[in-house]
């Protein structure tokens, strides 16, 4: 018996390659200023004692080949493009030798980022939710398994803006590593199936434009598109 006062909304999902089957999305997890250029860029010193992460939630999920409107309430919003990580198993208080078995696949992703309005909360000290939390924040390719990608190293990871390069780096110019930071999480989260770890953008983020279209790629996945609307 259904005793909800409205028909509650599906649970986000994530195509999974080459499978019939999807992925479903509990939570989502960014880690903020893990590649040293784009910390320099917003004019930010690395914190290299531990990663610093901001929330965004499930229902902010839009896959790829979406066409979306400009973020409302934002004259600067900005891509960010990043290595996505999905667990497949629970992990709580690992250590990084054994983080990874927790690990069920990676994707593409690109965080948009009301710039402007995480700016203001910045000055004032205030959270980052409305710069960083709002509908279609958090773009999604469909997932590669981890069996399929193989070891993370030296994949090139860019991001194209009307089809010219505006970011490329390496997934080991990353700080913090992929198993160190989901050693760090499952200090503070029982984290689950389902959680997403979005794990920083490298140097050459940029605003966004009504008619743009966007392509996330990282050596090994499938990529990501996007056409923001006129």
């Amino acid at each position: 018996m259904n005793t909800s006062i409205f028909t509650p909304p599906e649970i986000p999902t994530v195509p999974i390659k080459g499978s019939p089957l999807t992925y479903p999305v509990r939570r989502i997890f960014c880690v903020g200023r893990n590649y040293a250029a784009h910390a320099a860029e917003m004019g930010n010193e690395v914190d290299r004692e531990a990663p610093f992460y901001f929330t965004k939630s499930a229902f902010a999920l839009c896959p790829s080949g979406s066409s979306i409107p400009m973020p409302p309430g934002t004259q600067d919003c900005h891509f960010e493009m990043e290595f996505v990580v999905a667990l497949g198993a629970a992990a709580f208080e690992v250590d990084e030798n054994s983080a990874m078995q927790a690990v069920f696949g990676y994707a593409c992703g690109i965080d948009l980022t009301r710039r402007d309005l995480q700016a203001a909360a910045k000055e004032k000290r205030r959270p980052w939710d409305l710069g960083k939390d709002f509908e279609n924040a958090a773009l999604i390719a469909p997932l590669t398994q981890a069996a399929d990608f193989g070891t993370i190293k030296d994949q090139a990871i860019r991001l194209l803006q009307n089809g010219e390069i505006r970011q490329e780096a390496r997934l080991s110019d990353m700080i913090w590593s992929v198993p160190a930071i989901i050693a760090h999480l499952s200090r503070y989260y029982h984290l689950e199936p389902g959680d997403l770890i979005y794990t920083g953008t490298p140097a050459g983020v940029g605003p966004v434009h009504a008619g743009d279209t966007l392509r996330g790629e990282i050596d090994g996945l499938a990529p990501l598109d996007l056409r923001v609307a006129l």
